[in-house]
């Protein structure tokens, strides 16, 4: 595969990275490398959750994402690249991992489901790129984004994690085979939701986004389930030569210098001026800041 001398570079920097180096792999991979596809994958990551009638009715009752999609969904990103950015043990990085376990202890569910959760953002992803991205990810890449989110999971006080993509792909697996299912709750965060993948595309591909977003998912039992429709093979055709156009037209272009994200920066007009830290998170929740000044000494 033919590809610009500095996606060459970059890949080769990335296959002689070293194992102790993952956030800095990692880093790479989601900023530079392979940032629009690893994105998507996190977007694909999102809606999944609403496919699981547990986790739905959680999310509905909770009334962020019904109230607020676009911050929610937004939020959700600028959290995770937040610690992918800055590093889970910096300061931002503590700020945001402490905000997820200060949320979560009002959230119930169970450790399985809090599993599931944190594996979307592992395995989903990963097999996007390595379905559709314009270069597959190599195994040092799938190795650091598989320490990153173990070490999140730890962070989280999660058990059973696991330590290798393939123990984590069987686990995601087995957790959707037996808890996918459609609900009245999930299919209306769907479509609270789908407004924010709107909102991103040009305007002529709009009244085309649920049957799109239902090819990317190529999945019968998950399309039904979040009141999708089936993806038909046109669509799914249309979707492989859009992305085979795509990348193609990436390998000839110069890696980007700038960052897929830059903490702080507003990349939405959810935030027009840039955001802080204090903003991130659900407004129905006090942050972890706020709720320590509020408890008597």
């Amino acid at each position: 595969m033919r590809m610009h001398a500095s996606l060459a570079e970059s890949l080769r920097l990335q296959q002689q990275a070293r194992p102790e180096a993952w956030e800095e792999t990692f880093r790479e991979m989601v900023l530079f490398d392979l940032a629009a596809d690893m994105e998507l994958g996190f977007f694909l990551a999102y809606y999944r959750n609403f496919a699981v009638p547990s986790i739905a009715e959680t999310l509905n009752a909770n009334g962020e994402i019904p109230q607020r999609p676009m911050k929610r969904s937004y939020d959700t990103a600028i959290i995770i690249y937040e610690m992918i950015v800055a590093g889970l043990d910096s300061d931002r990085g503590r700020h945001m991992t402490a905000l997820l376990n200060h949320v979560h202890r009002y959230v119930p569910g169970t450790s399985d489901d809090f599993r599931y959760v944190l594996l979307t953002l592992l395995v989903v992803p990963i097999r996007w790129t390595q379905k559709y991205g314009w270069r597959k990810p190599i195994s040092s890449e799938i190795e650091a984004a598989t320490r990153f989110f173990l070490e999140l999971g730890q962070r989280m006080h999660l058990e059973s994690l696991p330590r290798t993509f393939e123990a984590a792909a069987v686990l995601f697996d087995a957790y959707e085979a037996n808890n996918v299912t459609g609900s009245d709750s999930g299919r209306q965060l769907m479509d609270s939701t789908i407004q924010v993948l709107q909102s991103r595309l040009p305007r002529v591909f709009r009244p085309v986004t649920r049957p799109m977003i239902a090819a990317m998912l190529d999945d019968d039992r998950l399309t039904e389930a979040l009141g999708l429709p089936r993806a038909n093979r046109l669509m799914q055709a249309a979707l492989s030569a859009g992305l085979a156009i795509r990348n193609a037209a990436c390998r000839r272009r110069s890696l980007n210098p700038e960052p897929h994200f830059s903490p702080g920066k507003s990349a939405t007009s959810l935030y027009p001026d840039g955001y802080t830290l204090d903003q991130i998170g659900p407004m129905n929740i006090m942050g972890p800041a706020e709720a320590a000044s509020s408890e008597l000494p």
